[in-house]
């Protein structure tokens, strides 16, 4: 790689310096073999007093590894910490995981978001029950083959479990190797080159605490604004240091501004005080999921005209909309909403579930009971709060 720099780092929003260093770079030779004990040695020495305490690492049951693996795809450890210990509570081995319903898997995951991530383990809890006799299997191949599995998980897994020699390459560890490189190209587009190097770089003897090392340094100093680059044990050998770009990588690739939904929601009130839910279909976003019945204000469509149609289309009955409950903005990976909820009452027809899967009538007290998504969690909170008006009215 090369030798350590004093230069001093252009900010992140200077493109056109950067295209321009990323056009006349040449791409960075592969590690020589006494960089790369260097580069192993440095990382562990620094694990060793700079690693964090975390749950996790403090076994070595596959299965609740798994569990944080999962847990941490796209969310902070501070998020995931209490989650992961009331997981296990609830589900202490693999094969009470999958003897679970899925509604009480879902509840338990409630507020984790990225549902999917639920699901697969439940499907795949029941995959290593069922091909494996209950125990996760300890082979790359067969680790990918379970839902939700992927390459990096995998290799998370396999690592810190078995101490196999499995490379990872998680979001963290891509920024790494990007600076350490100096990627002139957008990790997406050097995925190749980025696995290859994860390879190369592996501790065989000590796998283990070398892939956790790499994801602590990440986190922790390799961060994505401001990083810590004097407190970095591979500053000598960060090649985006020595030329002053650390803060400009990895590259990012042009994004598209997110679309932006408005949609009319109804909590629906029948004459015995009970509210209609509905559970989403199993397949597409918050798939299994509890919510409040709405859907998205078409052009030239007010919020009251919208509900009365969506619910007329979705569920097959007459509904009079009444007053506003609450506003909600809410960002998905892909997109943002406006919920616009509004109280409604019902008015003809019997409920059926044409575009969900299950439709019920419960108390505002039982809501509890059902897994919702985040956002539909906030439109509970204020049925609460404005219940004593509601019960004056």
């Amino acid at each position: 790689m090369s030798p350590r720099s004093k230069r001093s780092a252009p900010p992140a929003a200077d493109l056109p310096l950067l295209q321009a260093i990323a056009r006349s770079a040449q791409p960075a030779p592969p590690p020589t073999v006494t960089e790369v004990a260097d580069l192993r040695r440095s990382l562990l020495t620094w694990y060793g007093h700079q690693g964090r305490d975390l749950p996790w690492r403090n076994t070595r049951d596959p299965y609740a590894i798994w569990i944080s693996e999962i847990m941490l795809q796209q969310t902070q450890v501070k998020t995931v910490i209490p989650y992961y210990q009331r997981w296990l509570s609830q589900f202490p081995t693999v094969e009470s995981l999958a003897a679970a319903d899925q509604q009480s898997v879902l509840k338990t995951w409630e507020g984790l978001g990225y549902y999917a991530r639920a699901r697969n383990l439940h499907r795949a809890a029941q995959d290593i029950v069922e091909r494996f006799g209950g125990r996760f299997p300890s082979t790359l191949a067969e680790a990918i083959s379970l839902p939700g599995i992927g390459q990096t998980t995998a290799g998370g897994i396999l690592s810190a479990a078995f101490n196999l020699p499995t490379s990872i390459l998680d979001g963290n560890v891509k920024r790494v190797l990007a600076r350490l490189s100096a990627l002139a190209t957008p990790p997406a587009k050097a995925m190749p080159q980025l696995w290859a190097l994860s390879g190369t770089l592996l501790d065989p003897q000590n796998p283990r605490d070398f892939n956790q090392a790499l994801m602590d340094l990440g986190a922790t100093v390799c961060t994505p604004s401001q990083p810590d680059c004097y407190g970095c044990p591979w500053q000598n050998h960060c090649r985006a240091y020595s030329l002053g770009i650390q803060a400009a990588l990895p590259m990012r690739e042009a994004s598209s501004p997110l679309p932006h939904k408005q949609i009319g929601v109804a909590v629906i009130w029948n004459d015995q005080n009970q509210i209609l839910i509905d559970r989403r279909p199993q397949s597409g976003l918050l798939g299994g999921l509890w919510e409040f019945p709405g859907g998205k204000i078409e052009a030239g469509e007010t919020v009251e005209d919208c509900i009365v149609r969506e619910i007329r289309e979705e569920l097959a009955i007459d509904v009079e909309v009444g007053d506003h409950l609450i506003t909600i903005d809410h960002a998905y990976t892909h997109f943002r909403v406006t919920l616009q909820v509004y109280h409604c009452r019902h008015v003809a027809g019997e409920p059926t579930p044409i575009e969900c899967d299950e439709i019920r009538w419960v108390t505002l007290d039982a809501l509890d009971e059902f897994p919702f998504p985040k956002a539909n969690t906030q439109i509970i909170e204020a049925l609460r709060a404005n219940a004593p008006d509601r019960a004056e009215a």
